[in-house]
């Protein structure tokens, strides 16, 4: 499980060894389906129109109407031999349509609302993929939004300063004296580190709600992923709580994300 923001190094694990190698193939598909419509609508380079139009045949691909895009076509083909929901791919289709068209986040509500689409699918995929109830799904859905607010907190200056793109709520900065322009600096003045802390706690909460999540599955390679997963988010919401991603990526290091893991997955 991971957010559908990418970079070169992933926070969290993609289709890792730990899962069972049927799951991997059908994940693997539905993270470079989800990479690819990234890249279409984080190319700042190309105007809004010619992005808009890639991803509507990819949605036209998956729908099978056409066979234009490779990425699409694969988890297409996937989906169909495993029998899986196409809502999913087709909610994240949405979340990049409106990263095209909707570049900044007016409330709390409204970021949730785009996790829905963005992050939350992506959970759902993996949990259909291994035949886990969706009583689970609440669970799976905070986690998931944890993760995608934690990319846009490590991501704030950078989307900002190469895409004009702002996940930051309008009202939180609004409410600290703060506009958008803020982002372009090299070091986050006092009001901005309060309010991306306030966003940390937020979180943290959903961290909190998604504690039980890895009792629930069934799949217990799955379910250490999970472990691993969380452990992951819960250390970098730790960090965002005490350094500024204007300064530095808040990332982990090789060694300490190793560490982290086994600490997971021998805690359980």
């Amino acid at each position: 499980m991971t957010a559908t923001r990418t970079t070169t190094t992933e926070n969290f694990p993609v289709a890792s060894w730990l899962l069972k190698p049927a799951a991997r193939g059908p994940i693997l598909a539905f993270y470079r389906f989800a990479r690819a419509a990234d890249d279409v609508a984080d190319n700042a380079g190309t105007p809004a129109v010619p992005r808009l139009h890639h991803l509507r045949i990819m949605s036209d691909t998956l729908a099978g109407t056409t066979d234009a895009d490779p990425a699409t076509v694969a988890l297409r083909r996937i989906m169909a031999e495993r029998g899986l929901d196409p809502t999913h791919a087709t909610d994240l289709l949405a979340a990049f349509t409106r990263d095209v068209t909707t570049p900044r986040t007016a409330t709390w509500a409204d970021l949730i609302a785009y996790c829905r689409l963005s992050a939350m699918p992506v959970g759902r995929f993996v949990l259909d993929v291994h035949g886990e109830d969706r009583s689970t799904w609440p669970a799976s859905d905070a986690l998931c939004a944890a993760l995608q607010v934690i990319n846009h907190l490590q991501d704030c200056g950078k989307d900002f300063r190469a895409m004009d793109r702002v996940y930051i709520p309008d009202d939180m900065l609004l409410a600290a004296g703060l506009d958008v322009s803020v982002l372009g600096h090299d070091r986050s003045p006092p009001a901005l580190l309060g309010v991306i802390r306030e966003l940390a706690g937020r979180c943290a909460d959903l961290l909190a709600d998604a504690r039980p999540f890895a009792a629930m599955l069934r799949d217990r390679r799955l379910a250490a992923e999970v472990r691993v997963i969380q452990r992951l988010a819960e250390d970098l919401t730790a960090q965002l709580m005490v350094r500024d991603p204007l300064v530095e990526r808040i990332e982990h290091g090789k060694g300490r994300r190793l560490w982290l893991a086994l600490r997971a997955i021998a805690g359980a």
